[in-house]
């Protein structure tokens, strides 16, 4: 067996669940977000991490916390979400009422950090995702993840935009018979939050 990389996104907030943009704007979760993040605790329930790191953001801190990592866990400032520059805190739909073909991944934000600068951020998440002789599990953000997750498969960055990722999902990333196999072992599983919701609703 080749180490593991799980890769888990925040729980919810405010602004995922109106859609706006959250890049560097340094906000808590909300109260199912909290529940999201206690819903890891089973999830993850007997795997050992040789390494665990989170985005220095209260959002992914504190979902690692709750998940029961906080002695554990690391901060790195490589992990912090893209930043939106004069984006942050806009809804798409908003930002297309004034440029109707605006893409993201293609465009960028207006003052905000570049497509390259987001993607050497991840790479150098990834080459340090490669060395530990043990599973590692990382708390971040939607897009910081899903670029991670490109990477690491060597595909282009824009590929990422293709890749959904809900609050409290957990993605797993592996080898397959050697390290120049990289894969996807299973993407965006949220089984465990639709679970928690069924039984509390």
């Amino acid at each position: 067996m080749f180490p593991r990389i799980v890769l888990v996104r925040h729980g919810e907030t405010a602004w995922s669940l109106s859609g706006q943009h959250t890049g560097r704007t340094d906000i808590p979760l909300t109260e199912r977000g909290e529940r999201e993040a206690l819903t890891l605790v089973t999830r993850l329930q007997g795997w050992n991490f040789a390494r665990v790191l989170t985005s220095p953001l209260q959002r992914a801190a504190r979902t690692s916390a709750l998940a029961g990592f906080a002695a554990a866990a690391t901060a790195d400032p490589d992990l912090v979400e893209w930043g939106y520059g004069a984006y942050e805190g806009r809804r798409t739909a908003d930002i297309r009422a004034e440029r109707p073909d605006w893409e993201l991944f293609r465009d960028g934000c207006p003052q905000g950090e570049s497509l390259e600068a987001v993607s050497a951020r991840a790479d150098r998440c990834v080459a340090r995702l490669r060395e530990p002789a043990g599973d590692v599990l990382v708390f971040a953000h939607r897009d910081i993840l899903r670029i991670i997750a490109v990477r690491w498969l060597g595909l282009p960055v824009a590929t990422a935009q293709r890749f959904l990722l809900s609050t409290a999902g957990v993605s797993v990333l592996g080898l397959d018979r050697g390290a120049d196999r990289p894969v996807i072992v299973s993407w965006n599983d949220d089984r465990h939050v639709a679970g928690r919701e069924l039984a509390n609703s």
